[in-house]
């Protein structure tokens, strides 16, 4: 989650777009196809039917007493997917390979994708005491045991808003490099970076490079994520934001976003409608236990799923929501391949 004011509000329009050539966005043939995998622009499932996240964060590495009900409770309300909040250990408990391998156990039993992140890497820079993703790649190879077979279930989101305000230029080539050597350890998941500057990207530093980031993937299987609080307090700058990746043939979804923020008001309404026209994915924030003045980002009261808030009713139930957009991954569904 965004925690920082921004800089400057006229940093909104401080770097225009690139326009950079498409990239080739096919199968790689060096890539295995035995879990999610992109195609042309697409994120598809491991039986290779289009899959559009629609889900939320859970807080696990706060709350981990929590999670079983959350999930459950997740589910039930239609999404077909959760992004799981873990720790590498740098500024929280670490969550061992034990856990992860349960959190990965529930999700399937709970017929959810699951998206695992490491969310120490945090406003890396200007957060004291942030990891870097090169040690947030350590941490995924620690828990590799949790993971790796698990590619049909599992998506790995390398780091969270990997760099705050300051720094962010090293957003590129140090993202390549935590793709290299995850690739190079066996890992064959569909990867998920998040944008700099407090993952709301208002730099454009992912926007202008991801066609460099998704070429130097030799799997071709890595896929955008970026953070819509208050910088996408209009629905032209949405749109601005999420055509741009489109209209390139790169895989982008919104990982997390709210109905409001103390650095600013973003548009709900248009997040969830471009994401349904484009027919993108997103992941609100977040199910319960919000703390630090952002308790209103709360979707669910008290972890009690017959209490949603306002923010939570507008996700789950209110137009472009989760209930009515949301269609669970064909490797859960009966007829298609079963998981294990």
């Amino acid at each position: 989650m965004t925690r920082k004011l921004l800089t400057s509000a006229a940093a909104l329009l401080a770097v225009a777009a690139a326009v950079v050539a498409v990239p080739g966005t096919a199968q790689a043939k060096d890539r295995p196809a035995a879990g999610f995998h992109v195609e042309n622009g697409r994120l598809l499932d491991a039986n290779g039917k289009d899959f559009v996240l629609r889900g939320v964060n859970h807080a696990h590495t706060w709350y981990p007493a929590r999670t079983e009900q959350a999930l459950a409770d997740i589910k039930g309300l239609g999404a077909n997917s959760v992004r799981v909040v873990l720790s590498t250990g740098a500024r929280w408990t670490k969550n061992d390979v034990a856990d992860v391998a349960n959190v990965v156990a529930r999700c399937k039993a709970h017929r959810l994708v699951c998206v695992l992140e490491a969310h120490d890497t945090t406003g890396y820079g200007e957060q004291g005491g942030a990891a870097s993703l090169s040690e947030a790649v350590d941490y995924w190879l620690e828990v590799a045991d949790a993971v790796k077979g698990q590619e049909k279930y599992v998506i790995v989101n390398l780091g969270n808003e990997p760099y705050g305000n300051i720094g962010h230029e090293a957003w590129t080539q140090d993202t390549k490099d935590a793709v290299a050597r995850l690739r190079a350890a066996g890992f064959d998941h569909t990867l998920m970076v998040d944008a700099p500057a407090w993952g709301q990207d208002w730099t454009h530093t992912m926007r202008e490079n991801a066609p460099a980031v998704f070429a130097a993937d030799p799997h071709r299987n890595t896929v955008f994520s970026v953070h819509m609080y208050g910088v996408y307090d209009t629905a032209t700058e949405v749109r601005s934001y999420l055509r741009s990746f489109v209209d390139r043939g790169l895989p982008v979804l919104v990982g997390e976003f709210g109905h409001d923020h103390s650095d600013g008001n973003p548009d709900e309404d248009a997040i969830m409608a471009t994401a349904r026209q484009l027919k993108l994915g997103y992941l609100g924030w977040s199910w319960s236990g919000n703390g630090g003045g952002v308790e209103y980002l709360d979707l669910a009261t008290d972890f009690d799923a017959s209490r949603l808030t306002a923010w939570g009713e507008r996700l789950f139930h209110g137009p472009d929501g989760i209930r009515r957009t949301s269609r669970e991954a064909s490797v859960f569904r009966r007829g298609c391949h079963q998981h294990q």
